[in-house]
């Protein structure tokens, strides 16, 4: 079971439902701008980058994306302005296939990654990281891949039992030393216990934010450095959790957290409660890391790989 799997109907209908508020919003405020318009113009191109901008694209992201159409406007000679819609699809697609983001292929199938595969999950708190680790437990573990979890966000409150619960419901193992204790012990008894299983995956969840930046960049760098004397090549992926809800404060944490620590992939939550799904293409595009994943429901099921043109495809599909 593939990447192709993941786009099924079932699947192509639960993006199109989670992009729906997004969807909606940014084609109510181009309809507004169209009415009586007859020809794409600067006056309509203006307004189409205040829609972007509102719609958290960002805004170097949206000015590109303006260029792209005012380029092929002149380029191409369109003035029709119910043309605006597909050349504004197509030029995102475009910007976003364009960049060195490249699209996760087989995000759940493990064969061809080192065994285990240490998976190292940061973010702040509230973004949905405990969940994310839960939903992605599920989702290798109904592929018959064998999971081991590290409950080393010690610091937070019911952190710890939060994914314990989640272990239960998923029915994978979970190392835990209870609330206040060394994250990077857990870590450390979390790889030495997966190895012992012979797991497929294991995944860590460590600390959202502690008092300084110092702080957090010196536990993330402990983590690392405690993990490698068991397993060397270890962490083989460190996954930065961000809440799509917010909006350009997402792209700020992308911001603070990669100055502190190497992050080689995202997960973007909760883009189904929030006309804020434009944040998607702004971090794409400026991070040059890759979305791996994206959250667009509750069920477990709904964290769906991220593929950049499926993801283009609904949020501008009428």
């Amino acid at each position: 079971m593939g990447l192709f799997d993941f786009f099924s109907k079932d699947k192509k209908e639960t993006l199109d439902k989670g992009l729906e508020k997004t969807k909606t919003s940014i084609f109510d405020k181009i309809s507004r701008v169209i009415v009586g318009k007859s020809k794409v113009d600067e006056e309509v191109l203006d307004e189409l980058e205040e829609i972007l901008i509102s719609s958290d694209v960002g805004v170097d992201t949206t000015v590109k994306i303006i260029r792209r159409i005012e380029a092929r406007v002149e380029r191409d000679k369109y003035t029709n302005i119910q043309e605006l819609d597909r050349i504004l699809k197509e030029e995102v697609a475009a910007l976003l296939a364009e960049n060195n983001s490249q699209d996760v292929k087989d995000s759940f199938e493990t064969e061809h990654l080192p065994k285990p595969y240490v998976l190292m999950v940061v973010g702040v708190n509230g973004v949905g990281k405990t969940t994310t680790i839960g939903k992605l437990a599920h989702q290798f573990n109904k592929r018959g891949k064998k999971v081991v979890l590290g409950a080393a966000d010690t610091f937070r409150a019911a952190a710890v039992d939060q994914l314990k619960l989640w272990g239960e419901r998923v029915g994978v193992t979970v190392i835990d030393h209870g609330m206040n204790t060394d994250p990077s012990s857990v870590a450390f008894d979390a790889v030495k216990k997966g190895m012992e299983l012979g797991a497929d995956v294991i995944i860590i969840d460590t600390a959202g934010r502690l008092h300084t930046k110092i702080n957090l960049m010196n536990e993330l760098g402990k983590i690392k450095r405690v993990i490698q004397k068991f397993l060397p090549e270890a962490p083989h992926e460190v996954m930065l959790v961000l809440d799509g809800s917010t909006g350009q404060n997402a792209v700020i944490q992308a911001r603070e957290f990669t100055k502190v620590t190497e992050i080689t992939s995202l997960a973007i939550t909760k883009l189904d409660g929030t006309a804020k799904g434009g944040v998607v293409i702004g971090i794409s595009d400026e991070f040059k890391i890759p979305v791996k994943y994206i959250g667009v429901g509750e069920r477990m099921d709904d964290l769906q790989v991220f593929n950049k043109m499926e993801f283009v495809d609904s949020l501008f599909k009428k």
